[in-house]
């Protein structure tokens, strides 16, 4: 068992935990979630050790192994497959004695051991957890200095995994994952025989490879069973019960106070207002159930709204030498309200197609039109580690609005959560989500024609998320995203694209049926941790995505009759809130024929509103019981 006991530490005086207390039992798969900033890694680093609670403590079982991915990547010259291996410094050991030991006893102690460990399975399951995470056998063979960053955690990630720890903690183990390595650890992890905390925002992972969520909440934690859906709905449960209670805790306290400002100056009353007065006194008070408000993500609508379609593709090839394209028979089209998400795995050529198609790639054959005559909006991971340090986000806004007043700037960064306590602070000092945040505000804020999104969620908490899929949904330009965050693409793409073969091709099926093709491309079977098989649900591909294609064939009438509905609705709508407007100036009065027919005007267009109201709605309820499966 994992037991934090009333624990307290506090950074530069700020509490981070205070009496925190939860009891995590043996084999348990647990996630710890809570907000940016909430002290999530913080509290791995005090299970580790490499910090030290100001109080409490933190007890496990005897001579557990705690294992965690190292901070630093591998990047010498071993190859991948003999870094995993060295992880396991008992197995390194005994090989190499085994080579010069001439002790007989001495010789079958160490085989007998390393018959134990496993030692000589290890090179198989070592292989099979890299090819789980990406590596084909020719990439387990080439030196870890040969791959970038992300790759090489990757590498960090397979050698705990491939140690077998008794308490397994993993950070955000995702970040460096396309979808196909996720949905592998996800297998792995609920095969994993022993403890597991894991941070994570990833809805998904914590829906299927978890049992029970520990929520970190200003300074407390509390453990819940379940997934995070069954987390959520709980909490929601806890608060609801808890401001019932207050507000009858608060009635009580009311009563009682009322009776000792009456009665405590007569004698007959005295002694039952001196005892509810020590009532009150030891009445504890339930604290007020305050949500910390997430700061929307705000996309402007492009300043000038185009023809469909923004891009037109055409034979086209991409790559970086004419000799080796990575992308070729690229024919597609784009258009000015598409959600689009690239599925497939890393390296396969997603951030060269969405290159070509943001305009930082020329073609390297065929025809890329429209590119030129658009507004694209680019975020990428790597341009967090490209942020000055010590510049600040208002000196970011500074630049991108050169003739605003410092007013309309702090308000700016305010409505996308800088405050004027984050506003002035160095780059360098923002957490992972800040920056996020920050690029987001940077990549949008001249309302783009298309946005594209490579791993925008990478260092965003759950509800940050959330406001992330909001924005996208209701932005009025083009999205392209590369995400392995299941629940963003389901929530906010409405096409799927699959970049596999060397080319890209609209995927008729869904995330449901894409995630079951993945599998039956492994066989029909998942790696588990022992390197054996287990059986996963067959499926039939090819019927699979022709059902898909016929039901989206089916829907998009009536989805289109729905969309047409909504715009009505926000357009009659803004034309209201003008009126509204007009009708609120003192001055318009001073005419009042004009005053008179602007009244009129507003009647009428209220009346439209409400039929337009009532379209949409019933044009969105048949939409919705026509996705409902048939055998939901």
């Amino acid at each position: 068992m994992l037991h934090i006991n009333d624990m307290t530490y506090r950074i530069e005086g700020r509490p981070i935990l205070e009496g925190a207390t939860v009891a995590i039992p043996t084999g348990h798969k647990v996630g710890l979630v809570g907000r940016n900033g909430a002290g999530k890694t913080t509290l791995l680093r005090l299970i580790i050790g490499e910090v030290a609670a100001d109080d409490g403590s933190i007890t496990m079982a005897r001579n557990a192994r705690i294992g965690h991915v190292a901070q630093e990547a591998p990047g010498g010259e071993d190859s991948l497959i003999d870094w995993v291996l060295a992880a396991d410094t008992e197995r390194a050991s005994l090989l190499a004695e085994a080579e010069t030991a001439t002790e007989p006893l001495r010789i079958s102690d160490i085989q007998i051991r390393l018959n134990d460990i496993g030692a000589h399975g290890a090179p198989s399951r070592a292989a099979a957890i890299l090819a789980g995470l990406g590596f084909d056998a020719a990439a387990q063979a080439r030196s870890c200095r040969e791959f970038s960053g992300g790759w090489r955690m990757r590498v960090a990630l397979a050698a705990v995994l491939f140690l077998e720890p008794e308490v397994l903690l993993l950070d955000e183990p995702t970040n460096y994952l396309d979808l196909e390595g996720t949905l592998w650890l996800e297998a792995y992890l609920r095969a994993y025989p022993h403890t597991v905390l894991m941070v994570s925002h990833d809805r998904d992972l914590l829906n299927r490879a978890v049992g029970a969520i520990v929520h970190l909440d200003r300074g407390k934690l509390a453990l819940y069973t379940g997934g995070y859906d069954d987390f959520e709905d709980a909490r929601r449960e806890k608060q609801r019960l808890e401001l019932k209670l207050k507000k009858k805790q608060d009635d009580a306290r009311k009563h009682m106070e009322a009776f000792i400002t009456r009665f405590k100056a007569k004698a007959s009353k005295a002694a039952q207002a001196q005892s509810r007065m020590k009532a009150l006194a030891r009445m504890q008070p339930i604290a007020d159930q305050v949500e910390d408000r997430i700061a929307p993500f705000l996309f402007p609508v492009p300043k000038k709204l185009l023809a469909s379609p923004l891009i037109r593709i055409e034979g086209a090839a991409a790559g970086y030498e004419a000799s080796r394209p990575i992308l070729r028979g690229l024919d597609l089209r784009i258009d000015q309200d598409d959600r689009i998400a690239l599925l497939g795995q890393n390296g396969n050529g997603k951030s060269t197609f969405a290159k070509l198609v943001g305009g930082k790639l020329p073609p390297l054959s065929g025809s890329v039109w429209g590119v030129n005559k658009i507004d694209v909006g680019y975020f990428a991971q790597h341009q967090l580690d490209e942020l000055n340090p010590l510049d600040t986000p208002f000196g970011v806004m500074t630049r991108l609005m050169p003739d605003g007043t410092e007013a309309q700037r702090r308000g700016k960064l305010g409505a996308y959560g800088f405050g004027s306590d984050k506003a002035e602070t160095k780059c360098g000092n923002l957490s992972g989500g800040e920056k996020a945040r920050l690029l987001l505000l940077v990549t949008a804020f001249h309302g783009p024609h298309l946005i594209i999104l490579d791993e925008p969620t990478n260092h965003l908490d759950i509800d940050s998320r959330e406001a992330l899929v909001r924005a996208l949904n209701e932005y009025e330009g083009a999205v392209i995203l590369i995400s392995h965050d299941r629940h963003l693409v389901d929530a906010a793409a409405d096409r799927l694209w699959l970049v596999k073969n060397g080319t890209v091709k609209n995927y008729d099926g869904d995330m449901d049926s894409y995630r079951a093709e993945l599998l039956a491309e492994r066989g029909g079977k998942t790696q588990a941790r022992d390197g054996k098989a287990s059986a996963s649900p067959k499926t039939t591909r090819v019927d699979e995505r022709r059902q898909a294609a016929e039901r989206r064939a089916e829907l998009a009438p009536m989805r289109k009759v729905m969309q047409a509905a909504e715009a009505q609705v926000s357009k009659l709508s803004t034309l209201l809130a003008k009126l509204d407007a007009a009708l609120g100036d003192p001055a318009l009065y001073d005419d009042a024929a004009k005053a008179k027919n602007l009244t009129f005007e507003r009647g009428q267009l209220a009346k439209q509103l409400a039929d337009a109201e009532d379209a949409w709605l019933v044009a969105t309820e048949r939409y919705e019981e026509a996705s409902v499966p048939a055998d939901a």
